[in-house]
């Protein structure tokens, strides 16, 4: 057997692949060595599918990375040391970022009653945090015809659909989990709906008018040719 077919890697001497749990804003460094090696193995590293520059002097038989400052982006990447010669032969590490929630999201535009509108609430937090939804300071209340949460890792959401004027105020999005708590408040503007143009009353009205004028007009045109042939009749002659 081939010297070369016993050379294994360890990544700050781990044998085998692990998670490595860190905070933000420290700094971690990541040594890579070889093991059983009876000859000198160039080494690779890789920050997920992307290949890291290394200076001359820190690729051969051992490595080093550092990552600083750690930041919630790193969380759940991985850094993986191959032999350059034979790239089967790899160890890796995956950042397990630990850090307390936060929220984004922005304010709907106003809407008018009936229509539809969804609060997106953006999540970040390691370990996941438990989500909750109030308006105005208390626990909201769903309405299973009107009122949806649905939930993934990064995006907690509120749907209201046919919206009414009483649903407009302050909705907040709280997230807790064991390393804090964080909220959101979302402010929603509900208009009363606009009377809507009662279309087909105004010519069904307009039908009636027509036909009320055109009954007139054919009424008072059968009167007038009355009084005109009565007009034209020739006098009858009478015996004195």
């Amino acid at each position: 057997m081939d010297d070369g077919d016993c050379v294994e890697l360890t990544i700050n001497d781990n044998t085998a692949d692990y998670r490595l749990q860190t905070r933000p804003g420290l700094s971690q460094s990541l040594w890579c060595a070889t093991q059983n090696h009876s000859q000198e193995e160039e080494l690779l590293w890789l920050r997920q599918d992307g290949t890291v520059d290394l200076k001359d002097g820190n690729r051969v038989n051992a490595s080093n990375i550092c990552i600083s400052p750690v930041t919630m982006d790193d969380n759940g990447v991985s850094f993986t040391c191959k032999l350059a010669r034979d790239e089967s032969i790899q160890i890796s590490v995956v950042l397990d970022v630990m850090f307390p929630p936060t929220l984004s999201g922005e304010d709907p535009p106003s809407i008018l009653e009936e229509n539809d509108v969804t609060l997106n609430c953006h999540i970040k937090a390691n370990p996941l945090a438990q989500m909750v939804w109030y308006k105005d300071n208390s626990t909201l209340v769903l309405e299973s015809d009107r009122l949806w949460i649905s939930q993934s890792i990064n995006l907690f959401q509120l749907r209201i659909e046919r919206a009414q004027e009483s649903d407009g105020g302050v909705y907040t999005c709280k997230a807790t989990s064991d390393l804090g708590t964080a909220r959101r408040d979302f402010h929603l503007t509900i208009e009363a709906g606009k009377l809507a143009f009662p279309t087909e009353a105004v010519i069904a009205a307009g039908v009636v008018v027509a036909l009320t004028i055109l009954f007139a007009v054919v009424a008072r045109r059968e009167a007038i040719l009355k009084c005109f042939r009565k007009a034209s009749r020739p006098p009858s002659n009478t015996a004195l």
